[in-house]
């Protein structure tokens, strides 16, 4: 998949702890779970390195749909130590979804008149349409997609509203959490909130690439300009040394070129993608904890993010945070094993974050 989906600064929240629904897709505040009764373990929002709880720093709402996959109620959640005394910064992604045999199982047991939805899921605008077996190449549409995602904050509360007054037994089951507002842990912190749209990445090639000119020189040539007696083993060390700074040079343009023709992006989207790296070094994400499948990239957070959040927060020091980008990989098939489900057919994984420092 090789188009975007670009994440861009919306309206700030009336008040940084104000309740939405986990269809809402925000920076900061408080995380909205999809279910009262979803219990997620305690020691997944503390930080490994002092025990303070984790904040949340965004909330994605990314379903799923594909030949091979469909999941609705799936969400993104990205969270980190902000305690001035923790030595280290402590990251954490979650995804939370519900297993779409659940869901099948729900809605079948529903007259249709009843159902909130009644058209078919590849119509959902948050659906992220996506093929394995083709090339990063090959052309989806998405036009329509990226027109109706701008509207994402506006359906998210609509959707709600309509989920609540006509699936009253599934409310019973799982409810989700009040509009009205809700208690804060005066041990946790809140990071200022405000809403994302979102927009399809125009990109022209011919328009913003990097030369890659530079990397035909042959190192070699310069062999004269430096002692001739040197030794070759010496030398070679030295070209591998040049090698890697030019190429790290290369990452960075190529990563900067990008942000500079959007330079409000807070995040990029694009499940089963490539990252825009921001240096060299990857990283390894692993493989999913749940069922063992290799992970792949879904998500990144980008410099803009960072610089909304230091400006608006006024409690909290962020001064240790020197990231350029944080990539979000995640299961490549999208698991959800029964045994894992916790509450309602909902699975709680925890995912692989890389960060890329400058």
């Amino acid at each position: 998949m090789g188009e975007v989906i670009l994440g861009m600064p919306g309206p700030w929240a009336d008040d940084n702890s104000e309740a939405a629904d986990h269809y809402t897709t925000k920076i900061g505040g408080l995380p909205d779970w999809p279910c009262l009764k979803l219990v997620t373990r305690p020691n997944l929002l503390r930080c490994d390195s002092c025990g303070d709880n984790l904040c949340l720093v965004a909330q994605i709402y990314a379903p799923i749909s594909s030949k091979i996959l469909t999941v609705e109620e799936r969400v993104i959640y990205i969270f980190v130590c902000v305690a001035s005394t923790c030595e280290t910064m402590s990251w954490c992604a979650l995804r939370v979804q519900k297993s779409s045999h659940d869901r099948e199982s729900e809605t079948s047991g529903h007259d249709s008149s009843a159902a909130p939805l009644t058209t078919e899921l590849r119509d959902d605008p948050w659906a992220f349409d996506f093929d394995d077996e083709n090339d990063e190449d090959d052309a989806i549409d998405l036009d329509a997609l990226g027109r109706a995602l701008t509207e994402a904050t506006t359906l998210a509360s609509a959707s709600q509203t309509k989920r609540q007054n006509t699936r009253p037994d599934a409310i019973a089951k799982c409810s989700p959490i009040s509009l009205r507002g809700r208690a804060v842990d005066d041990k946790t912190a809140v990071l200022p909130c405000f809403y994302i749209y979102t927009q399809e990445e125009k990109y022209s090639r011919d328009v913003a690439s990097v030369s890659t000119s530079i990397s035909s020189l042959n190192i070699k040539e310069n062999q004269s300009d430096g002692n001739e007696h040197a030794p070759e083993e010496a030398w070679e060390g030295e070209s591998y040394e040049y090698d890697r700074a030019l190429n790290a040079d290369r990452t960075y343009l190529k990563f900067k070129k990008r942000l500079d023709i959007y330079p409000e992006q807070c995040f990029r989207y694009s499940y089963g993608g490539k990252p825009l790296l921001a240096s060299a070094e990857t990283g390894d994400p692993g493989r999913c904890l749940l069922c063992g499948e290799l992970r792949h990239y879904e998500m990144q957070l980008m410099p803009p993010l960072l610089y909304y959040l230091q400006e608006a927060t006024t409690n909290y020091s962020l001064e240790s945070w020197n990231w350029m980008s944080l990539l979000v990989y995640t299961c490549s098939k999208g698991c959800a094993p029964t045994l894992k489900q916790e509450s309602d057919g909902w699975v709680v994984a925890e995912e692989a974050i890389v960060v890329q420092t400058e």
